[in-house]
């Protein structure tokens, strides 16, 4: 067995017996590309990073995403977000799954926002999140929510903050309740130029210390575009990749651990015009 081997199978040992490793897991290869500094974007994965993104959307809008942890299948997460528009606000539908066969977690969520002012937008999103574990025969799961803000004081800077499980909800078992994380993350992106875009976030839950993520963007010819990104600690470094032509983008992200190695990703996204 080799040495990276064997730190997968302890981490998924870990994982999988553990009911505290259920997690609001973040989607989207751009984001993912970006070390999930992705708190002030405003893209189909609001549903997942700040639902006060998704409030500027004035037609049909839908994404899909798949990331393999580490390139191990039993630790892959595939999701999907649609945005649909409706009067002066917008709902969005999301979903996603953490693992397969006897172990899976999943989310339901449904979303709204809307622009409160020219430069404001705030949204809010119910939640559903699901675990099946090899010993039960049913999933078991609770509802929460989670909400965030943008600001966008000129068109260069964007800032934006989101909060996750404000109840501090948790999966019920017969010995105990375990408690999903309250998270608080604020920070924001800059546009430098055209071709350049820089973006940053802090992240503090209940649970873990402060983590800082940054990202930046480069777009060295029209509809191609470069990205980079590192957080830490401990240090995760990433990259990516994505393409836009008319209404469709694509992404791929790459993330880098040292000791477990890459998880790639890759996300498409399409809005209606």
């Amino acid at each position: 067995m080799t040495a990276k081997l064997f730190v997968l199978t302890i981490f998924a040992l870990l994982l999988f017996n553990n009911l505290n490793a259920l997690e609001n897991y973040p989607a989207g290869a751009r984001s993912a590309a970006l070390s999930h500094a992705s708190v002030s974007f405003s893209d189909v994965w609001g549903t997942f990073h700040n639902q006060a993104g998704i409030a500027g959307f004035d037609k049909f809008a839908a994404g899909v995403f798949y990331e393999s942890k580490f390139g191990v299948d039993l630790l892959s997460l595939s999701a999907a977000s649609l945005i649909l528009p409706v009067g002066s606000g917008s709902f969005g539908f999301s979903y996603f799954q953490f693992g397969t066969g006897y172990f899976r977690e999943n989310k339901f969520a449904i979303a709204y926002a809307r622009q409160l002012s020219q430069k404001i937008s705030a949204g809010v999103q119910l939640d559903y999140f699901a675990m099946v574990l090899p010993e039960n025969a049913r999933a078991k799961g609770f509802p929460t929510f989670e909400g965030g803000i943008l600001y966008k004081p000129s068109e260069k800077l964007h800032l934006g903050a989101h909060l996750f499980n404000p109840v501090r909800a948790g999966m019920e078992t017969p010995s105990e309740k375990t408690e999903m994380p309250l998270i608080l993350r604020a920070g924001g992106h800059y546009f430098f130029s055209d071709m350049v875009m820089a973006a940053f976030e802090i992240q503090k839950d209940n649970q873990n210390p402060m983590l800082l993520k940054t990202g930046i963007e480069f777009l060295p010819v029209e509809k191609f575009v470069i990205k980079t990104g590192v957080s830490g600690r401990p240090f995760k470094y990433t990259a990516g990749i994505g393409y836009k032509t008319g209404g469709v983008t694509a992404d791929i992200g790459f993330g880098y651990h040292g000791n477990l190695g890459i998880t790639p990703s890759v996300s498409i996204q399409i809005n209606m015009k």
